[in-house]
């Protein structure tokens, strides 16, 4: 086997190199977590130490297939993201979701030309690609990163929907730029107009048929394999992308509308299809970025001036093109002060520029490799700059909330048909409002419906020192220690007499029909004795 492995380099590849990487990547998250170093900086990290100018363990240089890649991990980490977003937070955060991800990349990507052409005196065909290339932001560094952060969930909405919905109006733009440089040049910019309007409109509509006949397949097949309803899930989001490039339409927001319909709608075993698409996207976001750090070559930065224009770049796109977007992309659309300032700190760069960088290579034209390693060396500061300082700027704007704490206890059904009367139940939980600890009504004081069961309580309550451990403290002289508070997860057995509590877990088992009844009597009764 080991001489196997010493000839075969692919072997290598797959049995080694890659688990090796993934391996620290996680060790290090788990780390830095306290530090709020994105996990996704962490992978780019690894893949620019792992790769040919690093330690050379992965030699890629394959832009084609990093390419192809990307857009296959982009389908399940957006489907994921479109799986945890409600529906009435998406009408609540529409219009200036929607107001950023056009006329907010055109107005970046203006006034990020207008610094580099006019005010550096940059080349003009360079300064027009890495405008629109670097236009919009990114829905894989978006999701992963905001969605660990303590904000009201209008605003971290606002910025999801944006990365999501942005990406039609970038590829048209890096397309028209792209096209009129090139010496093959026959620009029709109608049919990039009328082709942008079939991307952005047909593509949502495409993704809720989709969706709403997965759920109905689910619900009549109702199959008795929990695996095979993780296939039936990543079949739809390849086949939702699949289907809605075929016909021009944009592959990335239509597997984001059908994941939003799917994760809004009812069907058997659903904690379990969202627990494994949780899964699914959290690897695909760390290999991708694993990949997009190995492709790049960093001594290539050492050349010239280019991490000087890198800067320059950063700075023109942070502190100038993005904030000046927002204000007049937003006018009129109710959003205060500090959200406009947090918006334009959080448009965060990533994958989707990246990919959009390789374009310039591809059509052959001069600079494309400047192009893109000034386009990653962007990316790079936006994720280590602005991806790592994300809840620091929202605590001084004061417009962070709470962090709820998480349980580490959760139990998973798999729950088949009644076979008597033919229907279908499901396990779920509901987190109680806060303030933690308050006092609420005691379970035998509700009116469940007759199918409900409650399976289990997660509860956090402070933990006292105990008198030994007091001394031990003392004895160390970190008296400190004594004024920490310390707080443990505890599991509690559902009894008619048990009192819930504020920001309680509890586990419930029901018809599928009886959901929403059981959640807003828990949510609407707590604190009614």
């Amino acid at each position: 086997m080991l001489e196997f492995l010493a000839i075969n380099n692919t072997a290598v590849l797959i049995y080694f190199t890659i688990p090796l990487i993934l391996l620290i990547v996680v060790v290090s998250a788990v780390i830095l977590d306290k530090r709020s170093v994105p996990v996704i900086l962490i992978a780019l990290f690894a893949g620019l130490v792992f790769g040919s100018d690093g330690l050379n363990f992965w030699d890629f240089d394959n832009m084609s297939l990093a390419n192809q890649f990307a857009q296959l991990a982009l389908v399940f980490i957006l489907f994921h993201s479109g799986f945890c977003t409600k529906t009435y937070t998406i009408r609540r955060v529409a219009l200036p979701a929607l107001g950023l991800a056009t006329w907010g990349v055109i107005l970046t990507a203006i006034f990020t030309f207008l610094c580099l052409h006019f005010l550096l005196g940059r080349d003009r065909n360079l300064s027009l690609l890495l405008s629109v290339i670097i236009s919009s932001t990114d829905a894989a560094a978006i999701f992963s990163i905001l969605r660990k952060q303590p904000l009201n969930k209008k605003l971290t909405a606002t910025l999801e929907v944006e990365s999501a919905a942005n990406d039609p109006i970038a590829i048209m733009l890096t397309m028209i730029a792209v096209q009129s440089i090139s010496s093959s040049a026959d620009i029709k910019i109608p049919f990039l107009v009328l082709s942008f309007l079939w991307k952005f409109m047909a593509a949502p509509i495409m993704g809720y048929i989709i969706a709403k006949f997965v759920v109905w397949l689910i619900n009549k097949l109702s199959p008795q394999e929990t695996g095979y309803y993780h296939i039936i899930m990543i079949c739809t989001a390849m086949f939702t992308y699949g289907i809605a490039e075929a016909l021009n339409a944009s592959g990335i927001l239509a597997v984001f509308s059908a994941g939003i319909i799917i994760g809004n709608k009812k069907f058997v075993h659903k904690q379990g299809v969202y627990n494994f698409s949780s899964a699914f996207s959290t690897i695909s976001n760390i290999l991708l970025f694993i990949l997009l750090g190995v492709l790049v070559e960093p001594k290539e930065w050492l050349q010239g001036d280019l991490i000087i224009k890198g800067i320059l770049l950063f700075v023109i796109l942070s502190f100038i093109a993005r904030p000046l977007a927002v204000a007049l992309g937003t006018i009129g659309m109710r959003l205060s002060l500090k959200d406009k300032a947090f918006t334009a700190w959080a448009g965060l760069r990533g994958a989707v520029p990246i990919v959009l960088a390789t374009y310039p290579i591809a059509y052959g034209i001069e600079n494309g490799k400047e192009i893109f390693n000034l386009v990653f060396f962007v990316v790079l500061l936006s994720l280590m700059i602005q991806g790592s300082s994300l809840g620091l700027f929202a605590k001084l704007l004061k417009i962070s909330s709470k962090t709820r704490h998480e349980s580490p206890y959760s139990l998973e059904l798999f729950t088949k048909n009644d076979m008597e009367e033919g229907q279908k139940i499901d396990v779920y939980t509901v987190a109680l409002p806060e303030p933690e600890g308050c006092i609420g009504p005691a379970i035998k004081d509700l009116k469940f419906p007759e199918s409900t069961l409650l399976l289990m309580i997660a509860r956090r309550e402070k933990q006292y020192i105990k008198y030994n451990k007091i001394i031990n403290i003392l004895k160390r002289g970190k008296k400190n220690d004594l004024t920490k508070e310390n707080y443990i997860w505890q599991v509690l057995p559902p009894r008619g007499d048990t009192i819930l509590r504020g920001c309680d877990k509890i586990t419930i088992l029901s018809k599928i029909e009886d959901e929403k009844t059981v959640v807003d009597l828990l949510i609407n009764s707590f604190g009614k004795k």
